[in-house]
């Protein structure tokens, strides 16, 4: 049921503002994804947070590695998975505390949610639910949180998890658009 649309292999850029219900041009989220090495590479940025982070995907979005740095050029935080739920960390120490995961995000993030959305083969009215590793950038706690994702739409989604539920649309290729709170500023293939 997964109708959308793939990504140039040139890239894609992306970018989301505050939404108050007022003029603002306070950058909310940044993504750029980029085909590099037979992968995806997703950079995020989140200028409030002053935060960057990578996640490295493989051609059917699965997430391979994740990279978040802070205030250093090497990253603060570098995990990787073996795709089958099973996470370590970059100098091979296993992390059987994240085992069963196999989506990773950054609290606070839209574009995180693009990547089991555009996995999924939900058809309009199915939902499932996916633990999901979410990244606390203050802390660099890693905490599993289950998300429902549930398709009530032909391009709108419902993101349920412990924080609350986000309702959104998203454009051809899976990427969220507006929410209550934020509005996506641009958009463009490379």
């Amino acid at each position: 049921m997964n109708d959308l649309r793939a990504f140039s292999a040139d890239g894609f850029v992306a970018g989301w503002i505050a939404d108050h219900g007022e003029l603002t041009h306070d950058a909310v989220e940044q993504v750029s994804l980029r085909w590099d090495n037979e992968a995806w590479t997703a950079t995020v940025q989140l200028p409030r947070h002053r935060v960057d982070a990578v996640f490295r995907l493989s051609p059917m979005w699965q997430v391979r590695q994740f990279m978040l740095f802070r205030d250093l050029e090497q990253p603060d935080l570098w995990l990787g998975t073996d795709g089958h739920g099973r996470w370590g960390e970059v100098n091979g120490a296993h992390r059987p505390d994240l085992d069963g995961a196999v989506d990773i995000t950054v609290a606070g993030s839209l574009f995180g949610h693009a990547i089991p959305i555009r996995r999924l083969p939900l058809a309009t009215g199915e939902a499932a639910q996916l633990t999901v590793l979410t990244v606390d950038v203050e802390t660099l706690a890693v905490l599993p949180i289950v998300h429902t994702y549930a398709r009530l739409g032909d391009r709108q989604w419902a993101v349920n998890n412990a924080e609350g539920e986000q309702t959104f649309d998203v454009d051809d290729h899976g990427v969220p658009l507006d929410t209550a709170d934020r509005r996506r500023s641009q958009s463009e293939s490379m």
